[in-house]
Formats: structure tokens, C-alpha cells, sequence
């Protein structure tokens, strides 16, 4: 009854098995370890936050490049507030919950000692970066030489701000902090990588440091566990099909071996007739 496995046909669906089950669970096993280690980076973002809080500020030399170890660590830097090039980051939130205000970022440089500059967010403010009475309330920086401490972020890029570019936005306002962005604005160099204060003035409210760009479980992670479900349902729809397929080709042979559905000789049609 089971001859008809070694046929062409069934040879060719039984190899499509044997090949296409171990891929789904390959697959399928390795979109869950992506979203394991995710899973891992962002509780290790979160202990490294958690020891950045108490540790103490490292000059911010000697913290660069910006990675995810370093990323949220408190930084020192040295230098004068360039109250000339301050900058507004409009279209920003403090955090992510739904009703929560738009407002904008105010950027200062601080030009060091080593003449680049180290951009500062000094604070968030609700509001538009547009309209006069909302950046009437921006408290002017410090003057003088100061010593400025802030959580250490990477310098942003499309994905992160959520902005498409710097083009196009008023004078005093910048689309993405990133040293990229600034260098066509500042007439000097500035560091890959930005810090935001952590006390600042009223009105300024405080921005939080946000965690290092592949480190949390964004979107990314959750469609890495998306696919791991549909690569293990891809390999239960081929072992279903196969049964199906297997079942409907037995039933088939039960039905010809009882001489069921076999061709009958046609009846000679009424009215014509014989010999």
C-alpha cells in the first residue's frame, strides 16, 4: 500500500521534507538566540545605568569612542558655554508614554580646552521650537569657564531621533545631535558624542539618558520573536502537509484496491439500436 512512497513524485516531496524542516527550525532557533541576547544586552544596559548613577564622573576623552559600555556614563568636561551657536532640538519628548508633551531640546557647545567642543543638552522645555513665546522661556548658559557632568549618549542618527535630516528647519534649530549635523553649523570641531545634564536650571527640566542604540527591546527584538514563531509554524505546516498529502495517497490506493471510482463501460445510449 505504501509503494507509492518510492515513486518520482514522492521521492521529490520527501526530500522537500527532510531539507525544509531542519531550515524552518534553524531558522527558527536562531531568530529566538537574537532575541535572547537582546533580551541580555538590555538587562546589561539596564545594571550599567543602574552603576553609572553612582560612579563616578571620567573626563570625556578618556570615554571615547561612544559604545554600549560607555554609553550613559557620567562624563566631565571642562570648557565655555558658545551661548552664540546654541541650538534648539525641536520635536522631542522626555519620554515615550502616550499624552506626554512635545517640547524641544536646548543644545549649548562647550568649547573645551583642546578647542573641540562637547555639545551640551542643558534641558528640555514643553512647547514649539517655533514660536517665540515658548523659546522666550530658554534660561541663557552659564558664563565664564565651567566644569559641566552628564550622562555620555552616542551621536544620533536617522533611526534614533526619528528625524530625516537637518535641512529644512529654521535658523538656531537642529534635526539630529550628531557631530555630522553640527559641523556645518559650528565654525569648529566637535566631539562624536553629546552629553545631557542631569541637574539644570528651572525652567529646564532634565533629560534622561537614553540607552544605547541595539541594547533595549525595541521593535527589533519583538520581530525577532515574531519570527521565530512563524519559522517554527513553517516547519508544523510542511510536517501537516506531508501527513495530508501521505493520508489522501493511502486513502486513494485503499479506494482503487476496492475497486472504487474505477471507470465504468458506458451504457449504450436508449433509442439507438443494437447491431
Amino acid at each position: 500500500m505504501y509503494r507509492f512512497l518510492l515513486t518520482p513524485r514522492w521521492w521529490g516531496i520527501n526530500v522537500f521534507a527532510v531539507l525544509a524542516i531542519p531550515v524552518c527550525i534553524f531558522m527558527g532557533s536562531w531568530q529566538l538566540g537574537r532575541f535572547e541576547d537582546r533580551v541580555d544586552s538590555h538587562r546589561q544596559q539596564a545594571d550599567r545605568a543602574a552603576a553609572a548613577e553612582t560612579a563616578a564622573a571620567r573626563p570625556i576623552d578618556s570615554l571615547l569612542p561612544v559604545d554600549q559600555v560607555t554609553s550613559g556614563r557620567q562624563a566631565r568636561a571642562r570648557g565655555t558655554y558658545d551661548a552664540r551657536h546654541q541650538l534648539l532640538v525641536p520635536d522631542r519628548t522626555l519620554d515615550r508614554k502616550a499624552g506626554s508633551r512635545p517640547g524641544f531640546y536646548v543644545l549649548t557647545p562647550l568649547r573645551t580646552d583642546g578647542g573641540k567642543a562637547l555639545p551640551v543638552v542643558r534641558g528640555w522645555l514643553p512647547g514649539d521650537a517655533d514660536n517665540p513665546a515658548d523659546t522666550a522661556e530658554v534660561p541663557a548658559p552659564p558664563t565664564g569657564e565651567v566644569t559641566v557632568t552628564g550622562a555620555l549618549q552616542a551621536s544620533e542618527n536617522i533611526g534614533t531621533s526619528g528625524v530625516q535630516a537637518s535641512g529644512g528647519l529654521p535658523a538656531g534649530q537642529l534635526g539630529m545631535i550628531s557631530a555630522a549635523s553640527l559641523v556645518n553649523i559650528v565654525p569648529y570641531p566637535v566631539y562624536d558624542g553629546w552629553i545631557t545634564l542631569g541637574e539644570t536650571s528651572a525652567p529646564l527640566k532634565a533629560v534622561p539618558p537614553a540607552a544605547a542604540e541595539g541594547s533595549g527591546l525595541d521593535l527589533k527584538a519583538f520581530q525577532n520573536l515574531g519570527y521565530t514563531c512563524e519559522w517554527f509554524v513553517f516547519a508544523g505546516f510542511v510536517v501537516f502537509m506531508w501527513f495530508r498529502l501521505l493520508r489522501r495517497e493511502v486513502e486513494a490506493a485503499r479506494d482503487a484496491a476496492l475497486g472504487i471510482g474505477t471507470d465504468v463501460a458506458e451504457e449504450e445510449p436508449e433509442g439507438v439500436p443494437a447491431g
